[in-house]
């Protein structure tokens, strides 16, 4: 390995301890603020080692093709020292005002949707039911004007055809059959 191959080595560690740095941040800022449950913890932690493993050798082998040797926790160490000295406060605000900004920006999104789709979609269903309501109220008062109008017909159909009405003669089974429901109604609903 000649000395420009570990120079670079050297600095991609250095680069990758500033990220693992930056990542061990973000992802205490995330946990902080969507309120994890500590169970979730392991797994969380789980999943950054994963993420700072694979960062670390996914440049180790772009630096050097993956050899392994001290001086590259050498690297590393700085790398974090380094981060956590000067930029972790700054990657921390970074976070919590990217945080701020999703949260503007999906609370912007809810208000539109509720604005533009389902407060029409309330007011119009309000709409139609306030306008079935008058439309049928309106047919109930027409309903009763015209009775009302056809009760004289009415009465005046009945007085020309009473000649004809003793030849219209109900059968005596039919008679029967209402009698004995009117009498099963008087047993059930007497008491």
């Amino acid at each position: 390995m000649t000395l420009n191959v570990q120079f670079h080595t050297i600095f991609m560690m250095f680069l990758s301890g500033i990220a693992i740095g930056a990542i061990f941040d973000v992802f205490r800022v995330l946990s902080g603020k969507l309120r994890l449950p500590r169970w979730t913890i392991p797994f969380i932690d789980m999943v950054y080692w994963i993420v700072a493993t694979i960062l670390v050798f996914r440049l180790l082998i772009y630096s050097n093709e993956g050899q392994v040797r001290v001086f590259i926790f050498l690297g590393m160490g700085i790398g974090i020292c380094f981060y956590f000295a000067f930029l972790s406060t700054g990657v921390i605000h970074l976070t919590l005002l990217l945080i701020r900004i999703t949260i503007i920006i999906y609370r912007f999104i809810a208000k539109t949707v509720e604005l533009v789709l389902i407060k029409p979609i309330i007011g119009l269903y309000r709409l139609t039911v306030i306008i079935l309501g008058f439309l049928l109220a309106v047919a109930i008062f027409l309903y009763r004007i015209v009775l009302q109008l056809l009760y004289p017909v009415w009465r005046l159909l009945l007085w020309m055809t009473r000649p004809v009405h003793k030849y219209f003669v109900i059968p005596v089974w039919l008679k029967k059959l209402k009698g004995n429901i009117i009498l099963i109604f008087r047993r059930l609903f007497s008491k």
